[in-house]
């Protein structure tokens, strides 16, 4: 009896993780993009699904599945924690923070990061330095 040695990887990904690790790599690439300076404005979901070649809904509902939250809840926390570095790393202005997180006006950012973290960007900033 003949015995054939297949060489398989020992796990295969399934779609659902194909699609989540394209995501999660096209949106840390973005974000990256945001934070120097060379992206200016945020990407949507149909966007990205767009980059991915499937339905945004397709999308969501993979991301969803996968990590329990939505690209863009994963996406707004990307943002807070770059907003953080920049804020505890950088003396960068606010509203030069908010441009680089893709928004226009700096109010909305303020809103934004206080609906996230409930502190605004300056009260952040504050804490740091006591």
């Amino acid at each position: 009896m003949l015995k054939i040695k297949a060489d398989f990887p020992e796990k295969v990904l399934t779609r659902k993780d194909e699609i989540t690790t394209a995501f999660l790599d096209l949106m840390e690439r973005h974000v990256q993009e945001l934070v120097s300076g060379i992206a200016t404005r945020r990407l949507s979901a149909s966007k990205f699904g767009s980059m991915l070649f499937i339905h945004p809904r397709h999308l969501t509902t993979t991301i969803k599945l996968t990590t329990g939250k939505s690209p863009c809840d994963l996406m707004e926390e990307r943002l807070v924690l770059e907003s953080q570095k920049l804020l505890r790393e950088t003396d960068m202005p606010i509203a030069d923070i908010s441009c680089r997180m893709g928004y226009n006006d700096p109010s909305n950012f303020t809103k934004f990061y206080k609906g996230m973290t409930g502190k605004t960007p300056r009260e952040y900033r504050k804490m740091l330095l006591q």
